[in-house]
């Protein structure tokens, strides 16, 4: 087996939005991030889908504060995504809720997302 292969989405605090608001962007992130690094480390994909398909949920206060953990994220050359809202319900089209980062090795996110609290 390969090293722990893991997917961190980040979502903003900031919005407040509801439950079920939440739980939906957080799939889509998780979506997403499959879709992106499926294209770009297919190899970290095939072994996170062996380990399980581990997902870590962390939150952030603010758009700024998402915006440093994706650039960082994109410095390491991992596979990320942003995830914005449609805007049919409760934010404005366009709103950025959150991000996803790997399935990518965890000594790497870990490095960029270990200190934030957990969702």
């Amino acid at each position: 087996m390969l090293e722990e292969i893991k997917q961190v989405i980040v979502v903003r605090q900031d919005l407040e939005m509801g439950k079920g608001k939440l739980a939906v962007q957080v799939a889509h992130a998780a979506v997403e991030g499959y879709i992106e690094a499926s294209k770009y480390k297919p190899e970290w994909v095939e072994e996170w889908l062996k380990q399980g398909q581990k997902k870590v949920i962390v939150k952030v206060s603010s758009l700024e504060e998402l915006t440093n953990i994706f650039n960082e994220a994109r410095k390491h050359k991992l596979p990320t995504c942003i995830i914005r809202d449609a805007g049919k319900t409760q934010l404005k089209p366009g709103t950025i809720t959150c991000v996803a980062l790997g399935p990518a090795p965890s000594r790497i996110l870990d490095e960029i997302t270990g200190k934030l609290k957990l969702l």
